[in-house]
C-alpha cells in the first residue's frame, strides 16, 4: 500500500496519507540545538552499551511516561537502545527460547508477532472485542496462559486502536498473573504522553510485578524525534538487564551519542512542547471523530490515546478491500486492519493537519457512501 501510494504521488495524483505512525511536527528547537552542541562538544566516540549515565538518570526520573510509578527505577535499571523498537526486540530475544509462548492481545502493532517469530517463539494471539474497546479481559488472559507462556505484551495507549487500559482493568490482569509467576510482562508505553481522557496507567503501578516487568518507552512520539532513534527499557531484574546489554553490545555497541544528548535535553528541559503537541492531537481527535460520525460505514470508539482512529468497516467490506478502494477511489492512504490482526478494520492516523483531515474524511465519506449505494 505504501509503495502504491508513493507511485501514485510520483505520477502526480493528490494522495492524502493517513498511514504514517509519527508526529508531523518538527523536533522542538531546544532539542535540535542540544544535538548541535553535542557535535560541537565532540560527543562522537563510543559510549556505554547501556547508554550515557546522565541520560539513564533522566529516564529513570522523567515524566515522559505521564504515568505515576509505584516501582522506583534508578539509572541502573535502564538500558538505552536504538529506538523503542530495538528495546522491544532485545527484550523478546532475551526472554524467549524456541517454543516459548508469547501472549499478544490483538489488534497489535505489526512488529510484535514478527519479533517473536525471529526469537523462534510461539505467538498466542488473543482476539479482543469491539464491545470491550479492544482491551483484553482477565478471562481471555487466563484462557490463553499455559505452562509454556513466558511473556505477555501489552501496549497502552494502544497502536492501532487508541484504547487505554484503566487501573481496574490492569489490576484484573495482574490478579490473573499472580498464578503464573514464570510469565514476564512487556509494557509498551511509547504513547503514554498522548493520553487524552485522564492520565495513562503504567504496569509499574503494581509493585508485585517488579521482578518480572519490562517497561519500554522512548522520545519518538512525545517529542517528535522519530528519526533520532532513542528508546529504552527499564527493569528491576538485574540478570535480565545484563543479558539484554550483552545482546545489544554485540548488535550496535551503543545508541548514537549525539542523539542521546538530544534525548537528555528533551527529558530534562521544559515539557511545554509535549503539552502543546498533545493539545493539537486532542483537537485533531475531536475533529476526526466528529467527521467520522457522519460516515455510516464506520463503527468506532473514540480513541483515548495515541493518534489513530480504528473504525470497523465490515458493513462495506474487509479492511483490505476498503483500504485498496480508498486509495484508488478517494486517493486516501490508510492501513488495513489485517496488518494488526483485525480483518474488519482500517487504521487512520490523524498525525496530519486539520485541513488534510477534513479533506481526507470528506473523500472517504463520498467514496464509502458510493460503495454502500452499490451494495
Amino acid at each position: 500500500m505504501a509503495a502504491r501510494a508513493k507511485q501514485m504521488q510520483e505520477a502526480g495524483v493528490d494522495i492524502i496519507s493517513m498511514s504514517l505512525g509519527e508526529p508531523d511536527f518538527d523536533t522542538p528547537e531546544r532539542i535540535r540545538r542540544a544535538a548541535q552542541e553535542a557535535i560541537d562538544n565532540h560527543w562522537s566516540h563510543y559510549g556505554p552499551v547501556a547508554g550515557i549515565p546522565s541520560l539513564r538518570e533522566a529516564i529513570a526520573h522523567s515524566s515522559v511516561s505521564n504515568c505515576p510509578f509505584s516501582i522506583a527505577f534508578t539509572r541502573d535499571d535502564v538500558m538505552v537502545s536504538v529506538g523503542a523498537k530495538m528495546a522491544i526486540f532485545n527484550a523478546i530475544q532475551t526472554a524467549i527460547n524456541p517454543g516459548d509462548e508469547v501472549i499478544i492481545p490483538m489488534p497489535a502493532w505489526v512488529s510484535y508477532t514478527e519479533m517473536v517469530k525471529l526469537a523462534q517463539g510461539e505467538v498466542v494471539p488473543v482476539q479482543t472485542r469491539f464491545d470491550d474497546n479492544y482491551c483484553m479481559t482477565p478471562e481471555q488472559l487466563r484462557n490463553a496462559l499455559t505452562s509454556r507462556t513466558r511473556l505477555l505484551i501489552l501496549c497502552s495507549p494502544n497502536n492501532p486502536t487508541g484504547s487505554v487500559y484503566t487501573h481496574e482493568q490492569l489490576a484484573a490482569l495482574v490478579a490473573v498473573l499472580r498464578d503464573f509467576p514464570e510469565v514476564s510482562i512487556l509494557s509498551d508505553e511509547i504513547y503514554a504522553s498522548l493520553t487524552y481522557d485522564g492520565e495513562a496507567v503504567s504496569m509499574a503501578s503494581f509493585p508485585e510485578m517488579e521482578d518480572r516487568l519490562i517497561i519500554v518507552n522512548g522520545v519518538s512520539k512525545a517529542y517528535a524525534m522519530t528519526g533520532y532513534r532513542i528508546g529504552w527499557l527499564m527493569t528491576k531484574n538485574k540478570a535480565f538487564l545484563a543479558a539484554c546489554m550483552r545482546l545489544q553490545g554485540q548488535q550496535v555497541t551503543c545508541a548514537t551519542m549525539i542523539a542521546q544528548k538530544a534525548a537528555e535535553a528533551a527529558l530534562t528541559g521544559s515539557q511545554d512542547c509535549v503539552s502543546e503537541m498533545k493539545k493539537v492531537f486532542e483537537e485533531r481527535r475531536e475533529l476526526i471523530c466528529r467527521l467520522a460520525v457522519s460516515i455510516p460505514a464506520f463503527r468506532f470508539h473514540k480513541p483515548q490515546g495515541a493518534f489513530y482512529l480504528f473504525p470497523d468497516v465490515s458493513a462495506v467490506g474487509s479492511g483490505d478491500e476498503v483500504a485498496e478502494y480508498l486509495l484508488d477511489k478517494a486517493h486516501v492512504a490508510v492501513v488495513s486492519g489485517s496488518a494488526f490482526g483485525c480483518l474488519e478494520c482500517i487504521r487512520l492516523a490523524y498525525a496530519i493537519s486539520t485541513e488534510q483531515i477534513t479533506e481526507a474524511m470528506q473523500r472517504i465519506k463520498n467514496a464509502l457512501d458510493d460503495l454502500s449505494g452499490r451494495k
